[in-house]
């Protein structure tokens, strides 16, 4: 494919912000062009499980210079009954649908406002759904760790991402070598991660649940130092490289 457009979707606390940067930065590795679209939840501290409350990250991956995050994802990972009614009015048709089947209980898709569960009434037909239940495999990834369930459920965001790296061939040890830094002072949650990463890329590859895997080529881009920066640093940035031209103070 010559370009991907890639959405990470679930509740507040999910990891969705942290999950997109690392498919972020391993990509820009890679040497693909690239814009991201971080949308944070409507409401803070909103109840979980609601619309109000989801947390999303898009990324835009291409073998070509690109200017904007996309407009209709290729993919959609998500995490709970809310992030896929939130996000599927974007999804492409015959869109890849990548659903946490142990969020899709009665209680989260009260809170979504579904009526039925839309990974079994055929209302996703238009889409290519692949359910997993992540949560669950998770646990089992980590069960012999000695962390708490909750400690391991947050664990869940990293699954999903070695879903994704699988489906689009890209490296896990990018983030892996991120993960021992972050978690330098905390080498039992690096290594839960690490875990939960290899846990998804594995499972992809064993269980074969995709029918193929997507490459897209490093763009053409001229050599140099590259700075990947979200809206308000790059204000900050052309707030002081402006200050600086025009030789007048700036506070921040």
């Amino acid at each position: 494919m010559d370009e991907v457009v890639v959405r990470f979707a679930g509740d507040s606390g999910d990891g969705m912000q942290l999950t997109g940067n690392q498919f972020t930065s391993t990509s820009a590795l890679v040497g693909n062009d690239l814009a991201t679209f971080p949308d944070f939840p409507a409401e803070i501290r909103a109840p979980a499980g609601s619309i109000a409350g989801v947390s999303a990250f898009q990324v835009r991956i291409a073998d070509y210079d690109i200017h904007t995050p996309g407009d209709s994802p290729d993919a959609l990972v998500a995490m709970n009954p809310a992030a896929l009614k939130k996000s599927l009015p974007d999804l492409r048709p015959n869109g890849i649908i990548i659903a946490n089947a142990d969020e899709f209980v009665d209680r989260n898709l009260k809170k979504a406002c579904y009526e039925s569960n839309p990974l079994e009434d055929g209302s996703l037909e238009g889409y290519r759904l692949y359910t997993a239940a992540i949560t669950s495999m998770t646990r089992l990834a980590l069960e012999d760790t000695g962390l708490d369930l909750k400690t391991q459920d947050r664990c869940k965001n990293f699954f999903a991402l070695g879903m994704i790296y699988w489906m689009y061939n890209r490296p896990v040890e990018t983030s892996i070598s991120w993960l021992h830094r972050k978690f330098k002072r905390r080498p039992e949650i690096a290594e839960a991660n690490v875990k939960a990463l290899k846990a998804g890329y594995n499972f992809c590859d064993i269980t074969e649940v995709f029918q193929v895997r997507y490459e897209v080529e490093p763009a053409q881009l001229e050599p140099g130092f590259y700075r990947n920066v979200i809206g308000n640093n790059a204000l900050a940035v052309g707030l002081v490289a402006a200050s600086r031209r025009s030789g007048l103070p700036l506070y921040l």
